[in-house]
């Protein structure tokens, strides 16, 4: 009987297992770049504990000396850091206050810094991500330079002003923006009960800095902070109003605090039976990858948004332009015949990441996967996988294959659809 309760558990467990949903590891290496905001209650390590618990792994180091300026981290372990490459996103947190002070003095001694913090990034990690920590006003203003500034006399102008300066910094630079101050104000206004402030109504308590990690897991793993169920020895109530916030503020408007994607479109003209004039309309880019779909491709940079082909012969063909920026890559395809002309528009996807991974693509389509055939091609054309789309999000396991650039192709009835991948292990 022992034998047969045994087996029975067995099976229910193996059953639950199959019912449990599915949810891909994703790994992330980052740099936290920073003072005393970030060092408080450890922000990395609580990161950290919630990608664990929530089936991810997060990997960090971090330099935050109290007080430390862009400016300083531009010459000290920060820089080294950086130098070191290898980082899928380094996080960049200016002093607390430097940020909202008078236009002229921003300009002069936080961006400049800013941007040569970010092209340091870009430099030694050029698939990587800079993302500007967007932190918050004092509980109370700056009272000590509202005199020189009158706005920083309260939260709400202190606030406004770190708003208004890092999301100027993080287009300016080309990128991402976790808008944790932007959270704060969302809960100082609708939940007043949640004390985000220490004493000194500067640094953050637990709950603050709980709100910060929630923010800062959603941009690093694009996942929804409503599944999260660690809540760093708050209670379980208040865990949850914060990761309530998170999800409004910034899961549904992920796309607004990333840096831009590359848009790729482009037009085909007719010349005659064997020349077409294609015209690139594609934004956010700096290179153009076309394949003409007859065993011939050209690249060139964005500036160059016009060209001209000529096919061997007359059949139909199948024209890819893949537009790339800091290894982001977005592809347009349509099917062209010399005397059809544009017959059908590109597979319809929503979204393909991360790219680059380690390991893991997830593929999200508009509509049912049925009748999609996906293909992952190396550069110079040898198949090297095949996969099946099981539903409209689907995970591919790409893990086996060799660090190296490639060509996922994905072919559906109302198109086709090709993406550069990068794969890094």
């Amino acid at each position: 009987m022992r034998i047969v309760r045994y087996i029975k558990m067995l099976l229910i467990l193996f059953a639950l297992c199959c019912l449990a949903p599915c949810q891909a590891q994703q790994r992330v290496n980052a740099l936290f770049v920073g003072n005393s905001y970030t060092e408080v209650n450890n922000l990395p390590a609580m990161v950290q504990q919630i990608a664990s618990t929530m089936g991810d792994q997060l990997t960090y180091q971090s330099n935050t000396p109290g007080g430390c300026t862009f400016n300083q981290h531009c010459s000290n372990h920060s820089m080294e850091l950086i130098r070191n490459g290898g980082w899928d996103i380094v996080v960049l947190q200016e002093q607390s206050q430097y940020p909202s002070f008078p236009q002229s003095q921003v300009e002069a001694e936080v961006f400049p810094y800013a941007n040569r913090l970010v092209d340091s990034v870009y430099a030694y990690s050029p698939c990587g991500e800079p993302m500007f920590y967007m932190t918050w006003g004092r509980k109370n203003g700056d009272a000590g330079n509202a005199q020189f500034f009158p706005v920083l006399g309260t939260y709400e102008g202190m606030d406004s002003m770190l708003c208004e300066r890092y999301t100027y910094m993080a287009q300016q630079n080309d990128a991402s923006l976790c808008p944790v101050g932007r959270v704060w104000r969302y809960l100082r206004e609708n939940h007043m009960d949640i004390e985000l402030y220490q004493t000194d109504g500067s640094h953050p308590s637990v709950a603050g800095t709980y709100a910060a990690a929630c923010a800062f897991y959603v941009m690093f793993f694009h996942r929804d902070p409503d599944a999260i169920t660690y809540d760093a020895s708050l209670p379980q109530a208040t865990a949850q109003t914060i990761r309530t916030a998170v999800h409004r503020i910034v899961y549904e408007n992920i796309e607004q605090w990333q840096r831009p994607k590359p848009q790729a479109a482009f037009s085909v003209e007719t010349l005659d039976d064997s020349t077409v004039l294609l015209t690139s309309t594609t934004l956010h880019a700096d290179s153009l990858m076309w394949y003409f779909g007859d065993g011939t491709d050209t690249t060139l940079s964005a500036e160059q948004s016009t060209l001209h082909h000529t096919y061997p012969d007359t059949v139909s063909h199948t024209v890819t332009l893949i537009a790339s920026r800091h290894c982001m890559t977005d592809t347009f395809s349509v099917a062209y015949g010399s005397t059809e002309g544009i017959v059908q528009g590109a597979a319809e996807v929503v979204l393909i990441y991360p790219n680059p991974t380690k390991g893991w693509l997830t593929v999200t389509l508009t509509e049912n996967a049925e009748r999609a055939a996906v293909t992952l091609f190396s550069l110079d054309g040898r198949q090297v996988a095949t996969f099946e789309l099981q539903n409209t999000t689907s995970v591919l396991d790409v893990g086996n294959l060799p660090t190296g650039e490639y060509l996922l192709q994905i072919m559906r009835p109302t198109g086709v659809m090709v993406r550069k991948i990068l794969i890094h292990q």
